[in-house]
């Protein structure tokens, strides 16, 4: 087909299947190749061309005063016509032809629009290139071609692979599809999508493949039986298919035999809209299918132009043969006699009156405009970049010297430069330009094969993804739409592995891919609070991980408290020794005239009654939450109340002692170092030595609030760290010192006369305070937490108890229960026994 022009655009179109060489001997004379098989959209695809180039001729607006013309070949979907088509287009040596009275001859093209194949673009690209003949193609989408330094004059109006590719992950990452099947043709088309599918979906982290399956040419029965087994024994439920509908065929005759059902089928856009698939023995295992198609546009005007081909004006609208054959394979009739080089088809005789609106064919129908639409786009971008060729400014273009390219010496490359930098809207709304691989802006719908009730299929748009110029991609999916071919009438469910939920770790299953993994809880102390995550991290100091190890929680926090039982029972046992005490203070202040009072060294006795309430007390201190002044005043307090209480028991043993030594002869004389001033002294300078031990030790190394998390990691344990163990030892040995002596000089005298023997009394205290204080320090070592300062609370009141009811308790008894005892000659007629 051709028409003259300012300036030509050449294309290559399939108008026919088949083609049939001669003999290429020397001995034979040299004869062109024969096509046959009418391809009715092929020939739709060329007459839009045709329809694109008559508009823009019609737009005053565009390419003002410069008529295109065209020279469109056929391929017949052979690499070697196509690419013998394309060397006579850009080299001009086809046969000659008319194009006006006064010039003959074939002009060469400023571009070409085609191919439909990605092998044929391959290798006429290779060679255009060379020459920086531009090629923008509406069918071809291997990602291959997007190579600029291989293809540096390649464009298309078609998104690639690469794009499709990245289409369905977003598919699959929309539905939570994870494990699927992929299955490519063995050409460049199948074997660059698959290798980009691999490597993309492996990038993305969307999913993995269960299994890559490439599909053989021709009915390789045994082949193709191989891969539906690996399908059905896949549990991956849903199957990529990057083919060609005559793969499909052979691959769904193989699904049929096997009945292999519950898959979902994704199509590639080679077979997205196969009308051969969708027969009523294929649907009930294609049915709900998900395709990726080229993107439907809207042509206004191609109607009119298609009903006003006619056979009649052939002889003067440069159609040529093909649409004789056209017009022959509609209405299945024949011109007589055939033109050179067609096949006589048989049949009755053409009138060349037929209507095409009464034919049955799909030809007229322009409901589902996609390579069509790209044909449309391609011839516009080739306008425009003329256009924008002829409107440069003299001395400001882009070439050497700031030339601009003209009319009279046009070069392709300078088309090349500008194709680059093209940028329009067509009249459907969607935009047009070409990135730096050549690719246009990517847009594709979304198809759904829909199984009516009456057996019939259906392809509708549920969708659409396209590639903003910011480089964003945008997926719209209607899925209230879609029909799913399942029971539940809802997406199949395609992973692996179950999602890991919070609180646990992802394990990867050894020799399997990523996706196949196993879920293991996070060990305690460590969360995962995320689907699938990878790891389990570590809990903050103060926190610890929830039963469900999904999120951390403070730990609980534990001390000798208030409001638990025990300390209830502790702080009740103080508050009782101290009102205990008091009360026998009291008795003591109430019956100081009386002689068991007097006798025992009231003052001494004060003091002790005093100290042991302050013993008592101190015991509050261990109880509640440690803070610094309690952990620095519950020792100092504990240590010096019981030296003080030791020390006057001590002076009072020694007092004890004295007297009965000054009652016998010659004795009197030891009574002058023991005086009431004398008392007073030892017991304060024996106190002031464990005060200034307490001292030292808070200056030096001070006790202090301590959280230990080491002995529980759900816990936190409040204590009071002692700050000094030396000083901590200091303080308990002296309080030993001291009650070791007291013993030792009671037990001594535990022999003296009735009347003034009180040794008994200290000894048997001395010996419960002893026994207590050296149980407690093994109780107190091996007691965790808060039972530590339990343990030492019980020794302070057991020990304090102690000495109150053994120093104090046969006293009280006598004074309240048996005042006739309380005499002096009761105490002395004692004496007198002895």
């Amino acid at each position: 087909m051709h028409r003259a022009g300012d300036v030509v655009l050449g294309g290559l179109f399939e108008i026919h299947f088949f083609s049939v060489f001669p003999d290429l001997s020397f001995s034979s004379k040299p004869q062109q190749p024969t096509c046959h098989g009418f391809d009715v959209l092929g020939f739709r695809q060329a007459q839009t061309m045709a329809f694109a180039i008559d508009e823009v001729n019609r737009n005053p607006h565009l390419l003002p005063n410069v008529t295109l013309g065209y020279s469109i070949y056929d391929n017949c979907v052979k690499l070697a016509i196509g690419f013998r088509a394309a060397l006579s287009l850009i080299s001009g040596e086809e046969e000659r032809f008319e194009l006006t009275d006064t010039c003959k001859g074939s002009p060469p093209v400023i571009g070409i629009v085609g191919d439909s194949s990605s092998t044929r673009s391959i290798a006429i690209s290779t060679v255009l290139g060379l020459y920086r003949v531009p090629m923008v193609s509406y069918f071809a989408t291997c990602s291959c071609l997007s190579d600029r330094q291989m293809f540096p004059s390649f464009f298309r109006t078609i998104p690639s692979d690469a794009f499709q590719v990245s289409a369905m992950i977003q598919i699959l990452k929309h539905f939570s599809w994870t494990w699927a099947g992929l299955l490519v043709s063995d050409d460049d088309y199948g074997l660059h999508a698959a290798r980009s599918f691999q490597s993309d979906l492996a990038e993305s982290g969307g999913g993995c493949l269960a299994y890559v399956e490439v599909l053989p040419w021709g009915e390789d029965r045994p082949e193709l039986r191989r891969i539906v087994d690996v399908m059905k024994a896949s549990t991956a439920l849903v199957v990529i298919v990057f083919a060609h509908e005559t793969h499909m065929i052979n691959l769904m005759e193989e699904v049929r035999r096997q009945n292999v059902t519950g898959l979902q089928w994704i199509a590639s856009e080679a077979w997205t809209a196969a009308s051969v698939l969708q027969t009523p023995e294929l649907m009930p295992f294609l049915a709900g299918t998900l395709g990726i198609a080229i993107r439907r546009g809207e042509i206004s005007g191609l109607r009119e132009f298609l009903q006003g081909i006619h056979p009649e004006e052939r002889s003067n609208n440069h159609y040529g043969n093909s649409l004789v054959g056209f017009w022959e394979h509609t209405f299945q009739c024949k011109f007589a006699p055939p033109p050179a080089g067609q096949v006589d088809t048989g049949g009755r005789p053409c009138t060349g009156r037929e209507h095409l609106e009464d034919a049955e064919t799909e030809f007229m129908d322009l409901s589902n405009l996609r390579p069509e639409y790209n044909v449309y786009k391609a011839v516009y971008a080739l306008a425009y970049a003329i256009d924008d060729m002829l409107k440069c400014e003299p001395g400001r273009g882009p070439f050497g010297g700031k030339r601009c390219g003209s009319l009279k010496q046009l070069e392709p490359w300078q088309i090349v430069y500008y194709l680059e930098k093209v940028n329009f809207t067509t009249p459907f709304g969607d935009q047009v330009s070409f990135d730096e691989n050549g690719d246009a802006l990517p847009i594709y719908d979304i198809m759904n094969w829909l199984w009516l009730p009456d057996g019939r299929a259906k392809v509708q748009n549920i969708g659409e993804v396209k590639r903003s110029p910011s480089r964003d991609e945008e997926l719209t999916i209607h899925e209230d739409k879609i029909f799913w071919n399942f029971e539940s009438k809802k997406p199949p469910h395609s992973v692996c592995s179950e999602s890991c939920p919070p609180g646990t770790r992802m394990s990867r299953k050894k020799g399997q891919p990523v996706c196949c993994f196993d879920c293991l809880p996070c060990s305690e102390g460590k969360i995962s609070n995320t689907t699938d995550s990878m790891e389990c991290t570590s809990c903050p100091e103060d926190f610890w991980s929830s039963p469900q190890r999904g999120h951390c929680v403070p730990k609980k926090t534990e001390f000798l408290s208030y409001h638990e039982p025990l300390g209830i029972c502790l702080t009740a046992a103080s508050l009782l020794g101290t009102v205990i005490s008091a009360v026998v203070l009291g008795i003591f202040i109430h019956h100081r005239s009386t002689p068991v009072v007097r006798a025992n060294n009231s003052e001494l006795s004060y003091q002790i009654l005093v100290s042991l309430k302050l013993c008592f007390l101190c015991s509050l201190l261990f109880i509640g939450r440690p803070r610094l002044w309690t952990c620095q005043l519950r020792h100092a307090a504990f240590g010096i109340s019981f030296v003080l209480c030791v020390s006057c028991i001590l002076v009072k043993t020694m007092v004890v002692l004295a007297v009965f030594r000054a009652s016998k002869p010659g004795g009197g004389a030891t009574l002058k170092w023991f005086g009431a001033v004398q008392q007073r002294m030892t017991v304060i300078i024996l106190t002031s030595i464990q005060a200034a031990i307490c001292l030292s030790w808070i200056l030096l190394a001070s006790p202090f609030p301590h959280k230990n998390t080491q002995y529980s990691n759900e816990r936190i344990i409040y204590e009071c760290a002692v700050g000094s163990t030396v000083g901590f030892i200091l303080l308990l040995s002296y309080i030993g010192l001291l009650a070791t002596l007291s013993f030792l000089i009671a037990f001594y005298s535990r022999k003296l006369p009735d009347s003034f023997n009180e040794a008994k009394l200290i000894t048997f205290s001395m010996l419960i305070f002893c026994a207590v204080w050296v149980a407690f320090v093994p109780a107190y070592i091996s007691s965790p937490g808060k039972y530590a300062d339990a343990v030492e609370v019980f020794a302070i009141l057991a020990s304090s108890f102690g000495l109150l009811a053994a120093l104090f308790g046969p006293k009280c008894y006598i004074v309240l229960l048996r005042p006739e005892k309380n005499t002096k000659n009761a105490i002395m007629g004692r004496v007198n026994q002895i």
